[in-house]
This record gives C-alpha cells, structure tokens and sequence, in this order.
C-alpha cells in the first residue's frame, strides 16, 4: 500500500522509486501484483505519463486510511511496549549499497526503532556477535559458526590489491600462485582461523599484521604488501585490484545467535535479504 500511494502521489514510477529508496524494477512488480490482487488496474500507463484509473483513485482513498490507522497502532503498540531497540554489527565497507537500501528499508518498516550501529574492525568477523555486543551482524564468510545463524545476502568475486605501480596490476586477471613469493598483510593470531585462511588464499603467508581496512590499504601502499579484496569497492588511485581466477567468492551474510526470537531480528533479516537482492 505505501509503494502504491507512492506512485498515485508522484504519479511517476521514478520518482516514487527514489522517495521509497528503492530501485524501480521492483516498484514496478510490486504494483502489477497489487493490480493482480485487485483484480483491475490501478495506473493508465501512456507515452504521456501515469494516470490514476477510477479504481485506483477509489483505492486511493483507502489505501491513506489504512495507514493512516497501521501508523496509529504502530505507535500505541510502541508505547506500551516501550522503547525498542536493535543493535546492528557491521564489518567492512559502509557505503555497500546493499547497506544503504537496507538502513532506508527498515527505517521505513519500523519508524519507532532505536537502531544502534556498531562498527567493528577485521579481527572478529562475528562483529561482537558472541560477546553479546549486536544482536546481528553484516559481515563476510567463512567463520566458525558454531551456535550461529547464517543467512547468505550476496556473493562478490575477489581480486588481490597491489600497488598501481606493481608490474602484476597492468594483468587482466592473476592465480593465486602467481602470487606466492609476496607478503601478505595478516590478522593477529586470536582472529578466527576460517577467516585468516580465506583471506591469505587458504596458504599460511608472512607480513604484517593489521586490524582495519585502511590499515590494510596503508600497508600496501607503504610496504608493497598485497592482499585481498571483494572486487567493486572504490580504491585510492595508487591502488588497483586484479580480479582472482582461482579464489572463492566472498559471501555477504547476516548471522544472529542460533535460537534468539527476537521479533526485531527476524524482521531485519527479512528485510536485508530483500534488499541486497535488488
């Protein structure tokens, strides 16, 4: 109903895709559903734009009432439950635009939730998980995932980060092997040991140790070291990435406690899997 009041208010597909925060294919399919529901159009499509049908201007009128009355219980219901509350891991980058489509999604679904962020470094892929610090986490696979839930949002391909002057960054594409004579930045030796080998392409290496991605970026700035990275992140002009034939995509996943029933956690999984979908 939102999307659909979206579209008879803008009376333009685009425009009501970017006031929802959405991408317009699913507005799009949204809306012929709701039709298929009706059982009648809603919108008269034409070169010269979008034009309510009388249907719809009778849905219309329906559909503000409705939630007019959802927002109204929504927050009686809020009241008497009191302040409500999610903590949110994330690990990486934050402008992914997965994130972005997500953070607006569920701002829209639970307007009265405090949402609270916390941004980890590359030493606990769980993002505080299991000490009790998030409820859930956006992080990367693999880890151990022992008394978690694991959902899968997206894969991304991988490439190995070096110097914009290497010799091996002029390449199309590299093998692992090819890169078996360079040091690789490492994590500290209490980080999870899925994690560590996955991201030194399942072979123990030498060199640095760092905690953050900048400070993994600074040490192939400064040291020349190399190191990986999910391809479509933007990079410093004196760093390029070369996509990896032979190495496992990286899993985007959500991950909650195994067994917590929190309302809030449901719903915000629901929401990311529709959201790193688009």
């Amino acid at each position: 109903m939102r999307y659909f009041v979206a579209v008879a208010e803008e009376l333009h597909f685009g425009r009501a895709a970017t006031r929802l925060h959405m991408s317009q294919p699913p507005l799009s399919r949204a809306i012929k559903q709701l039709e298929a529901d009706v059982g009648a159009l809603l919108f008269a499509r034409s070169p010269a734009g979008v034009t309510l049908t009388p249907v719809g201007t009778v849905l219309l009128d329906e559909a503000r009432a409705l939630l007019d009355h959802a927002d109204r219980v929504r927050v009686r219901v809020s009241a008497a439950a009191g302040a409500a509350t999610i903590t949110v891991g994330i690990l990486g980058d934050g402008t992914d635009p997965g994130v972005s489509r997500l953070a607006a999604a569920y701002r829209r679904n639970h307007p009265g939730i405090d949402i609270h962020i916390r941004d980890t470094d590359l030493t606990d892929p769980t993002c505080g998980l299991r000490a009790g610090l998030v409820d859930v986490a956006l992080t990367r696979a693999p880890f151990d995932e022992t008394a978690l839930t694991v959902r899968t949002l997206r894969t991304d391909p991988v490439g190995v980060v070096l110097r914009a002057d290497d010799p091996l960054a002029r390449r199309d594409r590299l093998r692992l092997a090819e890169l078996s004579d360079r040091r690789w930045f490492q994590f500290p030796q209490d980080t999870d040991p899925s994690w560590q080998s996955y991201w030194n392409g399942g072979t123990p290496r030498e060199g640095p140790v760092v905690r953050a991605v900048q400070e993994c970026l600074q040490a192939v700035l400064w040291n020349g070291t190399v190191g990986l990275a999910p391809l479509g992140h933007d990079l410093p002009a004196e760093l390029a990435v070369v996509p990896l034939t032979d190495m496992v995509p990286s899993r985007v996943v959500a991950v909650w406690n195994e067994g917590d029933t929190n309302p809030l956690i449901r719903s915000f999984i629901e929401i990311a899997t529709a959201a790193y979908r688009r």
